[in-house]
């Protein structure tokens, strides 16, 4: 039957059904109770089915939304003999995470790929569509699959469709997916479905009807039986009372219905709302406890399934004998609402009672039905906690603590529960559970180690550029006292916190000193990574030595330590090491894939994307901060997304795409400026710089430089304006301020002689030859030149081109040749478009003409496509692709049909030829 009122909603789902034989994708309906969503997803069902569309559902259980995977496990459930047929280690991944077994789940990522395979390879048979009811009370596993699935489903025959109800805190309502709002019916469209299904109804009532529904489907078609069912008028006025809500309304239309059953039918359902599965078994045991069943108890006595029929009969609950299920969720609801306290307790206590096999739903409803404080229940709760952080189910982890944190005699050990709580919380990124729960903790007296713990958990989310009440000496003092107190890890830990604090802010000269001197305090080892990087972030010039010389004497984890490589590859890339500092990262890239830690891959994918932008090797560059953006808005990073926006618009600034590199730094600029991100601020400035001078406007890239060196703007950054010392003295020179500079550049000495930094090095050689007078700088060209710049193209390129410039200066029009033709060829390579187009023009004006510069294939490919590519050009297969990517091995196969002919290229060996010289 055609649904009234919603055609531009059905012709969309339409549209979507029919899309899905050429590519997949995903939209989530959104809009309040009983607004349509679940008629809409029917309705689409069944198009998609007509049409030879395979469909796939799940409804969101609100009993089961501490049950990881239940959601998932319901989905996949027909597909369970294609699943068979996946390979070995794919079986496993799934079998771990539907099985329902103790041990460890793999990450989100690897199971959501291995479905994704699983899908893909069933879509080639028939398109697929996924459906997900009330998506908001899916499990916090099932729900990360699919938001993961729904951003890689483009290349795919696969389309899911999934509903949430407004007012709940959904992650796919926040996933940045494409929505369909679901409004109320118009006035027009209400008044044709409310005669529809009622006809004949008294002018007044209909229009009070009408009112009271406000254009809600579902009370269109449910209020009305509510209505005709009251003996006196008077007695529906609650249709029209304005302080109800809506669902208020429906739920007391229900219990009317609910009401009118047989007291036996009642108890069983009163049971079965509480109950947080759908066993019939389970719900009709329980009953019979709750009821008073003892042993020699007559079988007829006892409440049976026939006192089931009834409300099915009233169009409550389904059931096929083996599971029972309400058949709208605000029936559980009124039910549950309408229950007495002593009704519920003495209902989750008989469910306790006959779930004695099955730990973790026991102690919940023995929670329930206990009153607290009872350390029993409390001790229950917390290895109930221990199992789900086991299985990967986070939010139950930390459902779990806090519920036995109130079970807690001892206020020691209630403060606990909420600290070890609130710190799972962190790695979901609820930031106001986070908040709540140390708050709540801070309410009793702590130990040192416990109030570290508040503060350092506190200051977990926004790199604590949003606590106020830990700045870095504040954090330094307090691992130190904790250091003194014998507890080294978490003293560690907090003075971590202190140093990325010195690096994303500005605590000044003191404050970095005192953290320096509580980490160089500590009993650590020399090389010890937290070390190493606390000192680099802390203290990148005066420590910048000692952080360079044991970077090099430790190298890369021997035992494959991807967290350490990350720490290293960081502490590389703030004190100027950017060659070391990208293969490290690329190296702790690698085994954090593997590991799938999603948070941590996007900062070592973030650290190998701004040290391969600052060497100039823009084709890793590009696909590593696309990658490292994507990762970091994923998992609730704002300010490293916004520090990849500005190192993707210093990219765009080096390819010559003006435009793009001003819209990302000002991108970047948003997200880094009301909190005074330096880091994103400066890299935005310098790209802006970057921009200006590849179009050859040297006083605004003059302007836009000189603010880095400037530490009363909000873009100077105590180590990154040293990084970009010889873009301000190239531009300074091509505007005729020179001599302006003469105060930073005997500063810029003066750090040079703290700190061996590579790139300030770098800069300070290229800026002394700009800077010089005639009669010295041919020495000091070639004393740039000389260096050491294999692993820095760009920076040994823009030396030559410098140089070259200088020459044809001096009316050595043929010396001049070799060097910018060297310079044009790095250029060309590199993608670096602008200074390559300098080139070419120094090398007219020397007499020599230059080849017109081939089109950049790199420019041709999206980051995503240039990542596989160069991949695929290494050898990778397509399932070890996707498995770096987190993609489905078709989808890589996809890819890279679209970047054969882009590239002109036919095969993987003309791929290689076609990608790798561009590395």
């Amino acid at each position: 039957m055609r649904l009234v009122g919603r055609e531009a909603e059905t012709a969309r789902l339409r549209a979507v059904a029919d899309g899905v034989r050429e590519h997949g994708g995903a939209l989530v309906l959104r809009g309040a109770a009983g607004a349509g969503k679940s008629a809409l997803l029917s309705e689409a069902a069944e198009y998609a089915a007509a049409g030879g569309v395979r469909v796939l559902s799940v409804s969101g259980v609100e009993s089961e939304t501490r049950l990881p995977f239940a959601g998932l496990q319901r989905l996949l459930y027909p597909l369970r003999a294609a699943a068979e047929l996946l390979p070995v280690a794919d079986r496993e991944v799934l079998r771990a995470a539907l099985g329902g077994a103790d041990p460890a789940v793999p990450d989100g990522y690897r199971v959501a790929l291995t479905v994704l395979d699983l899908l893909v390879g069933v879509a080639r048979q028939a398109p697929v569509l996924l459906i997900a009811e009330d998506a908001h009370w899916l499990d916090d596993r099932t729900t990360e699959v699919l938001v993961l699935l729904a951003r890689r489903l483009e290349c795919e025959r696969v389309v899911l469709l999934a509903a949430v109800r407004d007012g709940y805190d959904a992650r796919l309502d926040a996933a940045g997916l494409p929505e369909l709002a679901v409004a109320p019916l118009t006035e027009e469209a209400a008044a044709a479905l409310l005669d529809r299904h009622s006809p004949g109804l008294e002018p007044e009532s209909r229009e009070r009807l009408l009112a009271a529904a406000a254009g809600n489907p579902l009370a269109l078609t449910e209020l009305p039986g509510a209505w005709a069912g009251l003996e006196r008028p008077d007695e529906g006025a609650f249709l029209s009372e304005p302080w109800l809500p809506l669902t208020a309304r429906l739920e007391r239309a229900f219990t009317g219905r609910f009401a009118a059953l047989p007291a036996p039918t009642r108890a069983l359902l009163r049971i079965a709302a509480l109950n947080d599965g759908a066993s019939l078994a389970e719900t009709l045991a329980a009953a019979r406890r709750a009821t008073g069943d003892r042993p020699g108890e007559e079988p007829d006595d006892r409440p049976g399934v026939e006192d089931l029929v009834p409300a099915v009969g009233a169009l409550l609950v389904e059931t096929d004998g083996v599971e029972l299920r309400f058949r709208h969720p605000l029936t559980r609801s009124a039910i549950r609402q309408g229950m007495t306290l002593p009704e519920r307790r003495a209902a989750h206590a008989a469910l306790a009672d006959v779930l004695a096999g099955q730990q973790d739903r026991r102690s919940r409803h023995r929670a329930a039905a206990a009153p607290p404080p009872d350390e029993t229940v409390a001790a229950e709760l917390q290895a109930s906690a221990a199992r789900a952080e086991r299985r990967g189910a986070t939010g139950a982890a930390v459902a779990a603590l806090e519920q036995a944190a109130r079970f807690s005699e001892d206020p020691v050990l209630r403060a606990e529960r909420l600290l070890l709580a609130a710190d799972f919380a962190v790695e979901l990124g609820r930031r106001e559970v986070v908040a709540r729960l140390l708050a709540e903790a801070s309410q009793v007296e702590l130990s040192p180690q416990q109030r570290a713990r508040v503060v350092w958990i506190g200051g977990s989310f926004d790199e604590g550029l949003r606590n106020p009440t830990a700045d870095a000496g504040t954090l330094a003092a307090l691992a130190a006292t904790v250091a003194a107190a014998g507890d080294t890890y978490l003293a560690v830990r907090v003075l971590w916190s202190a140093a990325q604090l010195c690096y994303w802010s500005e605590p000044g000269a003191g404050a970095r000193r005192f953290v320096v001197r509580v980490a160089e305090g500590m009993d650590l080892d020399e090389l010890d990574p937290w070390l190493l990087a606390i000192l680099a972030y802390a203290a990148p010039i005066e420590r910048g030595a000692v952080v360079i010389e044991r970077l090099r004497r430790r190298g890369p984890s021997p035992y494959d330590d991807a967290r350490t490589d990350r720490m290293l590859g960081t502490a590389a890339l703030l004190v100027g090491s950017y060659d070391l500092a990208q293969s490290l990262s690329a190296a702790a890239a690698t085994g954090l894939r593997r590991q799938g830690r999603r948070g941590l891959l996007a900062r070592a994918v973030g650290a190998e994307a701004s040290s391969a932008a600052l060497l100039g090797d823009l084709a890793t560059a590009v696909p590593a901060a696309a990658e490292s953006g994507r990762l970091a808005h994923e998992t609730t990073q704002p300010y490293l997304y916004g520090l990849m926006r500005a190192v993707e618009a210093a990219v765009a600034a080096l390819r010559g795409d003006r435009d793009r590199a001003a819209a990302l730094a000002a991108e970047a600029e948003q997200a880094g400026l009301p909190v005074g991100a330096r880091p994103v601020l400066a890299r935005a400035q310098l790209a802006r710089g970057l921009a200006a001078l590849g179009a050859g406007e040297f006083a605004e890239a003059y302007a836009q430089l000189r603010r880095l060196h400037d530490s009363a703007d909000p873009c100077y950054h105590l180590a990154l304006r040293c990084y970009a010392v010889g873009d301000l003295a190239d531009a300074a020179v091509h505007c005729g301020r020179g001599a302006e500079i003469s105060g930073i550049m005997r500063e810029m000495e003066a750090v040079g002689l703290a700190t061996p930094s590579p790139a300030l090095h770098a800069g300070l050689r290229f800026a002394r030859a700009l800077l010089a007078a005639d009669d010295e700088a041919e020495e000091l060209f070639a004393e740039a030149l000389a260096a050491d710049l294999t692993r820095w193209p760009f920076a040994r390129a823009r030396a030559q081109l410098a140089f070259g410039e200088w020459l044809r200066r001096q009316r050595r029009a043929a010396d001049s040749r070799a060097p910018l033709r060297a310079a044009r060829e790095a250029f060309d390579a590199l993608g670096a478009i602008p200074w390559s187009e300098r080139a070419r023009q120094e090398m007219r004006a020397s007499g020599e003409g230059s080849r017109r510069r081939r089109p950049e294939e790199q420019a041709r490919l999206t980051p995503q496509e240039l990542r596989i590519a160069r991949m695929a050009a290494e050898g990778l297969t397509n399932r070890e692709i996707g498995q770096k990517l987190y993609l489905s091995h078709r989808t890589v196969s996809s890819h890279l049909h679209r970047i054969f002919p882009k590239l002109g290229v036919a095969s993987r060996a003309e791929l290689s030829m076609a990608v790798r010289p561009l590395a």
